[in-house]
């Protein structure tokens, strides 16, 4: 296995630092990777691609078509009424040697490889192991299933579907008592294997009812993180649980973050897999996302196969440092460096991304970055402050990929149709859209690179706040304006971050409460050196006043810190 973004660099300091940049940097040597051998199902068909996959797809010009158009500003866009003459051909062409052409000979020939997939028959990632309450169910989702996870008297995991079997009200929003998990309903009790083990309207002579139990899903704990098993009809694969090689290595030490997004999980997968974007999105977000250093890329696929892709990455300016990336269904990303020291010594570096679809428009990502050396300097800084950066990143993007989303559904043509893939920046992207291509009938809805099946439900569309009016909401512990911590707004990061991390819960609660002791501390010094008539006292206590004032600042920066959504400087109107 192995790929993903983020940013680890030749420096130790600045590989744990740069820890939630989206893409690895590439100043430093690299060997190849191990990789465990896959064996590629069988192609199961060929279907041309002559016809229109959507019958009532808009009218819209094609790539070839636009070549032929000059810009300049119309109200309608249609095609030449003549053919190419020379010029316009040498320009499609010149096009051709850029942009991202066909990969396989099916492609050349226009006919569209289809492979057996089936969605449900994967496991999903569905929490931090680490963050899973003992105290409370979790309401989850997948795609458009609803479940609830939570732990029982025992400690186990239990997953059922989130819905009580009495009036359908979500379990997710009951409570556990003694291990079990009451529906707050009418307060009817379920435990392990989904068993009704109390009715409180019964009679006591009468018995639970069979029908009374609910549906499970299987779960699995691997290496950190709660996978589920989504077939009803299939019995669980273990086979297909995902496994990180260097996360088993010895020594190997991660930081880890959920954050939930308000935009389709393959166009977060995309961005995951873009590292073009990385030093203009991300310019100074650390200290390796530089502006200037954006340039062509170099792109080697090395894997193909019917679960996904693999190949090698790195910058035209240095070829000898290179990452490796792989995709893998359902939703698993990877990019993985190996650095050898002076001593001759080799430390491993992962980037990790575990991206849920929670439903059209959303998704939920798991990020895990982490590396066999670790500077001590990095030790220094608190694991929250690589949580803030990491909301951080994803909010510098957030504003691009939700209008994506957006254009995608109301254009409703397959991304060939509308991207313009540069073989220096988006092989990647090209490749994740054509792997769509393959297996997207078994999905419930998908956009392709030359097919697209649109989904049931409108995209949760959120665009990333701007001007005044965004900037004082922003900096409210609610993140929306709306006056109540505990109040959901999915427009925040408290909501998207926050409550799905312990670590930063607590974090933000202890800096709550030292805020209003130092506050109370305060006004009580101030008070007192108004009273007392002594010169010593009075200055002893409006010193302790002015430095209880700057722990409260001090407090007040620490909360915003963890909990304000990002802003562009230039967008502070």
């Amino acid at each position: 296995m192995s790929s993903s973004p983020s940013s680890f660099v030749s420096s130790p300091i600045q590989s744990n630092m740069a820890l939630f940049h989206p893409f690895l940097s590439h100043s430093t040597s690299l060997h190849h990777l191990p990789k465990t051998p896959r064996q590629p199902q069988p192609l199961k068909l060929l279907l041309s691609l002559s016809s229109p996959p959507h019958p009532l797809r808009p009218l819209i010009p094609t790539r070839k078509q636009l070549s032929t158009i000059k810009c300049s500003a119309v109200a309608d866009i249609k095609p030449p009424a003549r053919p190419l003459d020379e010029h316009q051909e040498e320009e499609e062409e010149e096009d051709h040697k850029v942009l991202v052409g066909p990969t396989s000979e099916a492609d050349r020939r226009g006919e569209r490889v289809v492979v057996d997939y089936d969605w449900t028959e994967e496991w999903y990632p569905l929490y931090l192991t680490q963050d899973i309450p003992d105290d409370a169910p979790l309401g989850l989702t997948v795609f458009d299933k609803q479940l609830v996870l939570y732990k029982d008297g025992s400690g186990e995991l239990q997953c059922y579907q989130d819905r009580c079997p009495h009036r359908l009200a979500k379990l997710s929003e009951g409570q556990l008592i003694d291990g079990r998990l009451e529906c707050l309903y009418h307060g009817w009790q379920f435990e392990a294997q989904g068993k009704c083990v109390k009715i409180p309207q019964l009679p006591a002579d009468a018995k639970i009812p069979k029908s009374a139990c609910l549906k499970t899903y299987e779960v699995r704990d691997s290496q950190g993180v709660v996978w589920v098993w989504m077939s009803q009809n299939t019995p669980p694969n273990p086979s297909k649980i995902p496994w990180f090689e260097n996360f088993a290595r010895p020594g190997f030490q991660d930081t880890s973050t959920t954050h939930e997004l308000p935009y389709d999980h393959s166009i977060l997968l995309e961005n995951l897999m873009d590292p073009a974007h990385v030093p203009i999105s991300h310019d100074r977000t650390d200290w390796s996302a530089k502006r200037e250093d954006a340039q062509p890329l170099r792109f080697e696929v090395t894997e193909r196969s019917d679960r996904g892709f693999a190949g090698w990455w790195g910058k035209t300016s240095d070829p000898s440092a290179k990452s490796f990336l792989r995709f893998e269904a359902p939703c698993s990303l990877q990019n993985n460096r190996e650095i050898v020291d002076k001593d001759g010594e080799k430390h491993y570096f992962t980037g990790l991304f575990l991206c849920r679809p929670t439903g059209q428009g959303k998704s939920m990502l798991i990020v895990r970055f982490g590396g066999t050396k670790r500077s001590p300097l990095a030790k220094l800084f608190p694991v929250w402050y690589f949580h803030q950066n990491a909301g951080k990143v994803f909010e510098q993007d957030m504003g691009f990929l939700s209008s994506q989303n957006e254009v995608l559904m109301k254009e409703k043509v397959p991304t060939k149709e509308l991207y313009l893939n540069l073989k220096s920046s988006d092989t990647w992207v090209a490749e994740y859209r054509r792997w769509m291509d393959k297996v997207g009938h078994g999905m419930p809805y998908h956009f392709g690179h030359s097919t697209i099946s649109l989904p049931k439900e409108p995209a949760v569309v959120e665009h990333a706040p701007a001007g005044l009016v965004a900037g004082v909401s922003a900096s409210l512990p609610a993140k929306g304006g709306i006056g109540s911590m505990h109040a959901p707004n999915l427009a925040n990061r408290y909501f998207r971050h926050v409550v799905h991390c312990k670590i930063c819960r607590n974090v933000v609660k202890a800096f709550q409460a030292w805020q209003k002791a130092l506050t109370a501390f305060a006004v009580a010094s101030t008070a007192l050196a108004i009273l007392v008539s002594g010169r010593q006292w009075k200055a002893l206590l409006l010193v302790s006043a002015a430095i209880s004032s700057a722990g409260v600042y001090a407090c007040s920066a620490a909360i915003a810190l963890n909990t304000t959504n990002f802003i562009r400087t230039h967008r502070r109107l």
